[in-house]
C-alpha cells in the first residue's frame, strides 16, 4: 500500500535508476505540500552525503529557508542509513515514512538504530514498510539487471 506521496517517491528513486544510481527516493512534505525531492546521486555528483533523503532535506530547507524542518515529514524508499537518521533528527522532521527494510544497511529499526540512542536529541515518529514491496522490487530489478545484464 503506497500513498501519493510515498508515489512520488518511488518516482525519484526509478529517475535515480535511470542516471545509474541506487534506485532510492525521497520527498519532504510540509502542510501536504512536497517541498523538497531527492533521488540518490552519489555516484553522479562523487559525493557519499548524495543519499536521496540529504538531496530531499536540502531541496526542502532550500525552499523554505530554514535549516529546520520542524512539522515536515519524509517519505523514503527504504530504510534510512544511520547518516540519514542522523540528518533527519538534525533537521528536526517530524514523521519518517519509509518503504522497504534494510537490515544491512539500515539505521532506523536495523543496525546502529539512531533514533533509539541516548544522545539523539530528536526522534521522528516512524512509520514502515509503506510501498515496501514496490520500494523493494525497483532495488532488486535494478542490481539483477547488473548481476545479469540482457
Amino acid at each position: 500500500m503506497t500513498n501519493r506521496f510515498m508515489d512520488q517517491a518511488l518516482e525519484e528513486a526509478r529517475r535515480a535508476a535511470a542516471r545509474d544510481e541506487v534506485p532510492i527516493g525521497a520527498v519532504v512534505v510540509v502542510d501536504g505540500e512536497v517541498v523538497g525531492r531527492g533521488g540518490n546521486r552519489t555516484r553522479e555528483k562523487r559525493d557519499v552525503t548524495a543519499h536521496a533523503e540529504i538531496e530531499a532535506i536540502r531541496e526542502a530547507a532550500a525552499s523554505l529557508g530554514q535549516e529546520r524542518l520542524t512539522g515536515a515529514d519524509l517519505y523514503v524508499t527504504l530504510e534510512p542509513c544511520t547518516m540519514c537518521a542522523a540528518a533527519i533528527s538534525f533537521a528536526r522532521i517530524r514523521r519518517l515514512y519509509y518503504g522497504a527494510e534494510d537490515p544491512k544497511g539500515g539505521g532506523v529499526d536495523h543496525g546502529a538504530r539512531f533514533f533509539a540512542q541516548p544522545t539523539c536529541h530528536h526522534a521522528p515518529e516512524v512509520y514502515s514498510g509503506i510501498g515496501g514491496m514496490q520500494a523493494a522490487e525497483i532495488l532488486k530489478d535494478f542490481f539483477k539487471e547488473r548481476r545479469d545484464p540482457v
